[in-house]
């Protein structure tokens, strides 16, 4: 009995794989290779990429916060108006202090049109006005500020610019 489990047993009807089947399987060790090398090609692709995933994330909640900039700068504007010297004043002041400190510290500058002419990429015109000492088509009003985030357009300019003499 030993002697019959020494031996391999075939089943019946089984045929030797022919010579030229080692050309005819799948290389499987070729596509791992490939595939290692795909992942690795995607992985530095994802490490190049990162730095301006994070960059442009923080451009869009930087846009998400310039609406309450606007707000805060109408009151304080208000609040100047009528009482410069009290508290309130004080702590809107502080205020923009905090807002200008994380402008700079994220790349951000205000973009300030008056007087220049108008540049579609940078500002939005929203009608005209007749202001005197301005040259046709310049921007003649500054209806709300505009931002850039390093060197793109984060929000554009509101604009009025100067029609033409009459």
């Amino acid at each position: 009995m030993s002697e019959e489990l020494k031996e391999p047993i075939e089943p019946e009807g089984a045929q030797a794989p022919p010579a030229d089947s080692a050309e005819k399987r799948p290389d499987y060790y070729g596509q791992l290779l490939r595939l290692k090398a795909e992942f690795e090609n995607y992985r530095k692709r994802i490490d190049r990429d990162r730095p301006e995933w994070i960059r442009l994330g923080r451009a869009e909640v930087i846009a998400k916060l310039l609406p309450l900039y606007d707000l805060l700068q109408r009151a304080h504007q208000e609040i100047l108006a009528g009482h410069a010297d009290s508290p309130m004043a004080q702590g809107m002041d502080a205020i923009f202090r905090e807002f200008e400190k994380l402008f700079r510290e994220e790349g951000v500058s205000a973009v300030d049109p008056s007087g220049k002419a108008f540049d579609p990429h940078y500002h939005e015109a929203l009608g005209f006005t007749d202001k005197p000492g301005c040259e046709e088509g310049a921007v003649a009003e500054v209806l709300q500020m505009g931002f850039l985030f390093g060197d793109k357009v984060l929000r554009t300019a509101k604009v009025r610019l100067q029609k033409k003499g009459q």
